[in-house]
């Protein structure tokens, strides 16, 4: 997160809090007339001061209380790309989707617009690891980082997006290759196959091709199909020599 969103320490800003609630225990922000007696800065200090204590479930509480009471001031615009950073943070990714969708929607031509689109993408990229076989969430992330790439390329975020983009690709391939040593395992080669050719030929540039090209000429000796493996055999040479894939490759 850019530090260009906090213009205070977290000090400075814990004092303004206690100054803006009056220092009083009394203060409750689901009070709708206690929070309607703030100005939309105050209420963003208060969202500032949560996101850098620690809640930024309570921060997005905050930051989408100026959206409700001042709609169409600057802060709000603020606050907005702020309460999706905050639910992003606060692992809430549906919620921060949300948010930076709306951003995105309200003002397309801000700044921020790249930082939007880049939080909408993590929302979908940080549940990589958790969805197993399901790769729903890993197509919603590819594509979303490449907007990022592409219609942002000169922003911070282009280079980020770039990289990430690279390991989701992998590991979409990694799943693949999954299934496929689970059938040659359980010696359901022509299944093995299928899945070791979809890494070779739709996911030649990710870290799984050495490997996939391995259990092919593996895959294809254990069906009898010597010059196919042989082929495989040949390309896993001729484009991964140093790999341990290739020495330990079985002879055909």
């Amino acid at each position: 997160m850019s530090g260009k969103f906090f213009r205070s320490g977290t000090a400075t800003l814990v004092l303004s809090l206690g100054l803006l609630v009056g220092c009083s225990d009394s203060f409750n922000p689901r009070d709708s007339a206690a929070m309607e007696a703030l100005s939309a800065q105050q209420i963003y200090q208060l969202g500032e001061v949560e996101v850098e204590t620690g809640d930024p479930g309570e921060a997005a509480f905050f930051f989408g209380e100026i959206e409700r009471l001042y709609p169409y001031s600057e802060w709000a615009e603020r606050a907005l790309i702020m309460q999706a950073f905050a639910y992003h943070r606060d692992a809430d990714y549906p919620n921060s989707r949300a948010s930076a969708q709306r951003f995105l929607d309200f003002y397309p031509a801000q700044p921020d617009a790249a930082y939007a689109q880049y939080l909408l993408a993590l929302s979908y990229y940080d549940q990589i690891d958790e969805i197993g076989r399901d790769q729903g969430l890993t197509f919603q992330a590819l594509q979303a980082l490449r907007t990022v790439i592409e219609q942002y390329p000169d922003s911070e975020y282009a280079r980020a997006s770039i990289l990430k983009f690279d390991l989701a690709f992998d590991h979409l391939a990694a799943k693949e290759m999954e299934i496929g040593r689970y059938y040659l395992k359980r010696k359901n080669y022509s299944a093995a196959v299928n899945r070791f050719r979809v890494v070779v030929e739709e996911f030649q540039t990710t870290s799984q091709t050495p490997e996939a090209l391995h259990r092919l000429v593996e895959s294809y000796l254990s069906l009898g199909l010597t010059n196919e493996a042989q082929t495989a055999g040949a390309i896993l040479g001729a484009n991964y020599p140093a790999t341990s894939w290739f020495r330990t490759a079985l002879p055909c």
